[in-house]
């Protein structure tokens, strides 16, 4: 998996290209605790993310935790419709802030 990061002001823009799987979610977890201090949204960009398994969802869940906590947001951007499916099928689709 590839993982782009940008810091605008309080924004963490991110972008992921491949599989978010056991393999990955630990580079992404890591990526993104080394960068959300003082960040207020976290923008993850999933159009070019082709799959996501119970490991990324657990990552995605603890950054939603984390932002929640400080007041801040994190949001899905494009997701694929498989990665759609995936959302839909876990319930992770009810509380994530996901963009279309």
């Amino acid at each position: 998996m590839n993982i782009v990061k940008e810091r605008n002001n309080d924004t963490l823009n991110v972008t992921l290209e491949g599989r978010l799987d056991t393999n990955t979610a630990p580079e992404l977890e890591k990526s993104l605790d080394n960068s959300i201090e003082g960040i207020k949204t976290i923008n993850i960009n999933f159009e070019n993310l082709t799959y996501v398994s119970s490991a990324g969802l657990r990552v995605l869940l603890i950054f939603h935790k984390k932002m929640t906590e400080c007041k801040g947001t994190l949001y899905i951007l494009k997701p694929t419709d498989e990665v759609m499916e995936v959302f839909d099928i876990t319930g992770f689709s009810t509380f994530l802030n996901i963009k279309e």
